[in-house]
């Protein structure tokens, strides 16, 4: 099933997205799409909608350093232990919307990603028991100021402008995150081109590291790392992030206050 979250004529809804590309028909969720979804009969063809971010997080968890060869390409090594850093859910913005450049702030790099959606709330899981908790996943992009990222020693100010998380298209729940082809092209030019079977940490493996810290709740995004290819964003650029099984992300790049 392809969740999404659309704004029609008649408002915002959370939907099922079915049907060829091209032909696509939302059918309207009554309240949320946890559990077992059911439907208004409500619908509206994908083409007279605008896709929103698929999901509202209460929080946004990121994976550092979780593909080898991008912890070499930014000058270290991937630590044995994940590493992990939030992201606020007010960075969250939907395909299409501009990810704003900050006045000053340069560089800032394109990082796509695979994100897992959580389903149910959690704490202390298993890694075998971790698909139990997912309802699906998505595609987002991490857009990191590299210059306040080195300047702070830290990375929450880098990674949390509003519009520095792209989420979407939809949420895809029916899929083996193991080995998806994810690639990121600006400007129609190839960045990154890997697969999550690269990833050093599993699924699993971050969802019962996470969980052992905080209490996950239905909706909350993790983002699971990106590969190597990382680079920068200009003003008038177009981004797009895609994840083989899901789809394609995209946003235009602007300068904030031009």
């Amino acid at each position: 099933m392809r969740l999404g979250r659309i704004a029609s004529p008649d408002g915002v809804a959370f939907v099922s997205i079915e049907g060829d590309a091209g032909q696509e028909t939302c059918q309207e969720i009554a309240e949320h799409p946890f559990g077992t979804p059911t439907f208004t009969g409500r619908a509206w063809p994908l083409a007279d909608v605008r896709l929103l971010a698929p999901i509202l997080a209460s929080k946004v968890i990121c994976m550092g350093k979780n593909y080898a060869a991008h912890a070499a390409e930014m000058g270290g090594v991937a630590p044995d232990d994940p590493v992990i850093f939030l992201k606020p859910n007010t960075a969250i913005v939907g395909p299409g919307v501009p990810i704003q450049l900050p006045a000053g702030a340069n560089p800032v790099h394109h990082e796509g990603e695979l994100a897992a959606v959580i389903g149910r709330p959690c704490k202390d899981v298993p890694a075998a028991r971790a698909a139990e908790n997912i309802l699906g996943y998505t595609i987002a992009n991490d857009v990191s100021a590299r210059d306040q990222q080195k300047h702070d020693g830290q990375w929450t100010r880098a990674k949390g402008h509003d519009t520095f998380c792209p989420v979407g298209p939809w949420i895809v729940t029916d899929l083996d995150p193991s080995d998806l082809e994810l690639r990121t092209e600006v400007n129609g030019q190839v960045r990154q081109q890997s697969s999550t079977a690269l990833m050093i940490h599993d699924i699993g493996a971050i969802i019962e590291w996470v969980s052992s810290v905080m209490t996950l709740l239905p909706g909350d995004l993790i983002l699971t790392g990106t590969p190597e290819g990382v680079g920068p964003l200009e003003d008038g650029d177009t981004v797009s992030v895609t994840v083989s099984g899901i789809g394609t992300l995209t946003n235009p790049v602007v300068r904030k206050g031009k």
